[in-house]
């Protein structure tokens, strides 16, 4: 497993930083760093902090995910799966949850709310072309493989 090393700088005293809670884990947890709880009705949607700020290196961005526990039991996700964060993005890193359940979810202080995953980064330039190469599936769009 290859390693990489990130700057990171807490905005606040006391605020949990994102950790790899299993050893295999692809993903490190984001924690609220909320001061009390704030509660999501359904239907709506929320901004939450997570009371850091990073330096993800070129080449690289980060991914903003949902946890699979939070959306399985409450119908809770990010908004907008997966967030991007770019390498010369330096704020605040925050998580916009979702709340798809029926029951208000309340998000409390270090809760858990989402996984970063760190990921590199193609540069694309394009080559226009008058033809391109042909597939089984062609122009097929949503649904045209059958699942």
């Amino acid at each position: 497993m290859t390693e990489l090393r990130i700057p990171l700088r807490r905005l606040r005293p006391g605020v949990l930083l994102p950790a790899h809670v299993t050893s295999g884990a692809a993903g490190l947890d984001l924690p609220a760093a909320v001061s009390e709880a704030h509660v999501l009705l359904p239907g709506r949607f929320a901004q939450i902090p997570c009371g850091f700020a990073t330096a993800i290196p070129q080449g690289f961005e980060g991914q903003v995910r949902p946890r699979s526990g939070l959306a399985a039991r409450h119908g809770v996700t990010v908004l907008n799966a997966p967030g991007t964060i770019d390498s010369d993005y330096r704020g605040e890193v925050s998580v916009l949850l979702v709340n798809l359940g029926a029951e208000p979810f309340t998000i409390t202080p270090g809760m858990r709310i989402a996984q970063l995953v760190i990921a590199p980064v193609v540069r694309v330039q394009w080559s226009e072309a008058d033809d391109l190469p042909s597939t089984d599936r062609g122009s097929g769009g949503f649904g045209h493989t059958g699942t």
